[in-house]
């Protein structure tokens, strides 16, 4: 039975990305920062892990090998920063949505060499600056693309796994709002696809759910 690790499993695409992992039989484990009896009752194992406690995610570990982790966790920070409060918001968010994931990656690297793994990160088309035509959105936007150059970095220093950047779609959760035209259905089973998909070859590029490149 393959095994699975996804972050923010929660609700929105994470609980989605359990749903549809339990559903096919793999063995998913879950971390969430609090109590999930939804995620538990799919028959995920849920670990508590809050991804702005670094010294928590430094300490994670885990037992056997791993197929496939999944960094979804993430978090929109302040739209601008034009004060020390912002700021630290901002820097916040940094520590979530790129620190927390690469170091978490880290510490998960044994595991995924076990089974030959794949590391997937849930970014989005916002954190590409040649497609950045809008502005707005500061944290998540500066943090996301951050996440990719690390989790590009990560793909060249560890040419034996496969890594991967996504980009969900604009989906319908709490995130993306009522309006966006993707169901999350739709996005994690694109997703989905893509993961299977990927070769060593394309370690460290980015693609959206439909499979298509996204520009850096």
């Amino acid at each position: 039975m393959p095994r699975v690790l996804i972050t923010g499993a929660n609700r929105g695409l994470g609980l989605e990305f359990v749903r549809q992992f339990t559903r096919d039989r793999w063995e998913v484990v879950a971390t969430t920062r609090g109590d999930a009896p939804e995620v538990a009752q799919l028959g995920a194992e849920v670990r508590t892990l809050d991804l702005s406690d670094l010294q928590a995610v430094a300490d994670f570990s885990l037992e056997g090998p791993l197929d496939l982790l999944v960094a979804n966790a993430g978090t929109y920070g302040p739209k601008d920063a034009a004060s020390a409060a912002e700021a630290r918001e901002w820097l916040d968010t940094f520590a979530v949505n790129t620190v927390a994931p690469y170091l978490l990656a880290q510490r998960l690297l044994p595991n995924l060499r076990q089974a030959r793994g794949k590391l997937i990160a849930v970014s989005t088309r916002m954190g590409s600056i040649e497609d950045n035509k809008s502005g707005g959105f500061l944290a998540y936007r500066s943090s996301k693309t951050a996440l990719n150059m690390a989790w590009r970095t990560l793909a060249l220093a560890n040419p034996d796994l496969t890594c991967a950047v996504l980009h969900p779609g604009w989906v319908q959760t709490r995130l993306g709002g009522a309006n966006a035209p993707v169901q999350p259905e739709e996005s994690i089973a694109g997703m989905r696809r893509v993961i299977d998909g990927l070769t060593p070859a394309e370690s460290g590029e980015f693609f959206d759910f439909q499979g298509s490149r996204v520009p850096w």
